[in-house]
């Protein structure tokens, strides 16, 4: 019988008894002395590096649950010319969500065709978070968004969502709303925040500044639902001390979870022209890995890391070709943490956050 997903608030404070920690890596060992009051995270307790989103989910639901993408048929803004027209130049929702590369069924028959998919990797998964993940996804009618949150929530295996949007579709009507889902279960809110540097995002037809990404996540704030933000790594222009200029405001927000990838390529986008012409280089792997190092060590350490890479389907996908071996970067990622004896947060109370 599969374990019982815990509903309870979510407690990072101490690893819950029978957690088993899903990445197996060399323990911590560090001649670094603690603070007056400060305790050991968990997740070095149990071996690990960073702060892992698979630690983060067996701590808070006790049992393995895994992220199923549903589709509720949104755009966006700088798509149907609110704010731009395009979208972003990386971007081809199909490339990144695979509920977008099949024949859109209901909510719950997504649902169940990803929990069919994902039940051929794990067999033993019962329970799991509707990952609202193609377009901007509090983008639409607020009836509509209630509609489609509650349908996905009837599922008899979902404990939760997780909603993929843009911070100038964050309306405090909309904040209310998922406010009220959290009172009753998990939810988690990612921001495309991409960087913070107003230059890039302009490059990106993002169609919103730094500050709208900010004020949103100040609104957000003490209303119950997990704060995430999305940050991609090697863009056009930006240097390495840009990179970490973007750490450092990550930290300084105290948002509750992040994730980072770098710039990769896929077909159908402007990008894809870009890299074509030439006018646009992809980052290599060697300095995505030490980047992301530095990246980490900035961050404090009870902030989630949900991702450290990422990629798209081969049929989809243009560049760098190292971004599709996911495992091998992972390990290289953790290889030089080790290298190093370092950890998520080591350089962190340099920042003056």
């Amino acid at each position: 019988m599969s374990a019982q997903p815990n509903t309870s608030p979510t407690n990072r404070s101490g690893l819950e008894s029978g957690l088993i920690p899903l990445y197996e890596v060399p323990q911590v060992q560090s001649t670094k002395p603690l603070t007056p009051g400060e305790t050991t995270p968990s997740w070095r307790a149990a071996g690990l590096r960073f702060y892992s989103y698979n630690h983060f989910i067996r701590q808070r639901f006790r049992c393995r649950v895994q992220k199923v993408s549903v589709d509720a048929g949104f755009t966006c803004p700088n798509v149907d010319g609110t704010v731009a027209v395009g979208g972003c130049t990386f971007c081809d929702n199909r490339s990144f969500s695979p509920s977008r590369r099949l024949p859109r069924a209901g909510i719950l028959g997504q649902i169940d065709q990803s929990i069919a998919r994902m039940r051929r990797r794990y067999a033993d998964c019962e329970h799991f978070l509707a990952y609202f993940q193609p377009a901007t996804n509090t983008y639409g009618p607020l009836d509509k968004l209630q509609r489609v949150y509650a349908e996905a929530l009837s599922h008899p295996q979902v404990v939760g969502l997780a909603i993929g949007t843009r911070s100038d579709c964050a309306g405090d009507e909309v904040l209310d709303l998922l406010a009220a889902l959290a009172r009753d279960t998990y939810v988690s809110v990612e921001y495309g925040m991409q960087t913070m540097h107003d230059r890039s995002l302009q490059w990106m037809n993002r169609g919103h500044d730094h500050g709208s990404f900010v004020d949103a996540v100040e609104r957000s704030r003490g209303r119950g639902f997990e704060i995430g933000a999305h940050v991609m790594l090697g863009l056009p222009g930006e240097s390495h001390s840009d990179m970490l200029a973007t750490a450092r405001e990550v930290a300084r927000l105290q948002i509750d979870s992040v994730k980072i990838h770098n710039l990769y390529c896929v077909k159908n986008t402007k990008l894809a022209d870009q890299v074509a012409a030439g006018e646009v280089t992809l980052m290599e792997r060697d300095d995505y890995v030490r980047t992301v190092v530095d990246f980490l060590e900035l961050l404090p350490p009870e902030m989630i890391v949900e991702r450290v890479t990422g990629d798209a389907p081969p049929d989809y996908f243009i560049g760098p070709a190292w971004s599709l071996d996911k495992g091998g970067v992972r390990q290289q990622i953790d290889a030089e943490l080790a290298a190093r004896d370092s950890w998520q947060g080591k350089k962190w109370a340099s920042t003056g956050a």
